[in-house]
């Protein structure tokens, strides 16, 4: 085999696993709208007021991009104390920091604190605020919801992130993310603001 065309190999090659990886993290991001509408849009677990459930069709979203599916450095605080995380009701929620995940966006450095239930949920909560709210996003912050990593690595997929029920329904009770999730950045990914 000529080295020419064994360069050629090598480009197409790594071309196919790029376009494979492409294809996987827009699959999963339309896989969960897929689940968030089907939720929605079925009466006995959607979070919408019986006026706005009549006229639900789709929720809307940030345009799926690549660079908002993160693979974070992760850090475990295993020393934490659970805390009463503040909701948008007199309610307090009990939360124990169980990690710190950082990574680069936009060229900033950024770390989100990543907590689990003190029920003992297998998955991970990470609720945050950026720039977007209360413009495009819901006021109130958003929710990531994150599998426990295994290694020192963490995927932040922000395509999946989602508004608390209470941006739909004033009867629910929403966990407030704390100040030290609060991104001075925008993140342009996952569930728009809800639009009555």
């Amino acid at each position: 085999m000529s080295k020419k065309l064994a360069i050629i190999f090598v480009f197409i090659f790594f071309y196919s696993c790029n376009q494979e990886k492409e294809a996987e993290y827009l699959t999963l991001a339309k896989e969960f709208q897929y689940k968030m509408n089907i939720e929605f849009a079925d009466k006995k677990s959607t979070p919408l007021t019986d006026k706005d459930f009549i006229k639900f069709s789709s929720l809307k979203y940030f345009p799926i991009q690549k660079k908002y599916r993160i693979k974070a450095k992760f850090k475990r605080t295993p020393n934490e104390k659970p805390f009463d995380m503040l909701t948008t009701t007199s309610r307090l929620a009990k939360y124990v920091k169980y990690g710190i995940a950082t990574f680069t966006l936009d060229g900033k450095k950024l770390h989100l604190a990543i907590y689990q239930n003190v029920k003992g949920e297998k998955h991970l909560f990470l609720p945050f605020f950026d720039k977007t709210n209360n413009k495009t996003s819901y006021s109130g912050g958003r929710y990531m919801d994150l599998e426990n990593p295994t290694n020192d690595t963490i995927i932040l997929d922000f395509n999946q992130s989602y508004n608390p029920y209470c941006a739909y329904n004033y009867k629910y009770s929403c966990p407030i993310p704390p100040d030290e999730n609060r991104l001075n950045i925008e993140i342009n990914a996952g569930v728009l603001k809800w639009e009555h």
